[in-house]
């Protein structure tokens, strides 16, 4: 569980860096500071995966009979948040923060059918970590203005896209478990 936690704060400290450390990611110009932040995400990534599938399993609470069905279809959801942060659909009038709304979902969407201690951590973690971003985010960003435009196209790209990736999903996440459809 160690592993999730350092990946966990790998995670949070370079998303947030602009606001908890700005002298330092000001410092490094984006340039420098954009590839610095990709490369601890994708570490934080394979070290949240890594501690995660090496983490004992830990009761914390039983997940409920329909959870399965309601991660299913708030995944798919989550998917088109994802992919509506950039999109020329209208999803960004709805939702001020997609990916951060995404995150949530997603991580929900996972304590619905996982009740073990790496499970609480890891998700709680991210949902954590996505609330606050959008504080901070919304904090840096105090004159917002919803967005206008968008076209009924953007959003029929974004529905085939998300149904395409979702399908990516059920399948990878068939072959190296666990598997997601209800048997």
């Amino acid at each position: 569980m160690a592993l999730i936690l350092l990946g966990l704060i790998l995670w949070t400290w370079p998303h947030l860096m602009k606001e908890y450390t700005p002298g330092l990611r000001g410092g490094l110009g984006e340039s420098t500071a954009k590839p610095i932040v990709a490369v601890a995400a994708l570490l934080a990534i394979v070290l949240m995966v890594l501690g995660y599938r090496s983490a004992d399993y830990i009761h914390v609470y039983t997940p409920p009979a329909w959870g399965q069905h309601l991660n299913n279809l708030l995944m798919l959801f989550s998917v088109a948040l994802f992919g509506g942060a950039h999109s020329k659909g209208r999803i960004k009038q709805v939702v001020r923060h997609p990916m951060f709304a995404g995150t949530i979902l997603w991580a929900v969407a996972h304590l619905l059918v996982r009740g073990d201690a790496a499970s609480v951590l890891l998700w709680g973690g991210m949902i954590v970590w996505a609330v606050a971003g959008w504080v901070v985010t919304n904090r840096r960003q105090p004159g917002y203005v919803r967005p206008t435009g968008g076209t009924l196209k953007g959003d029929l790209i974004l529905a085939a896209i998300t149904i395409v990736v979702y399908i990516v999903i059920v399948l990878i996440h068939s072959l190296v478990g666990p598997n997601p459809l209800p048997m």
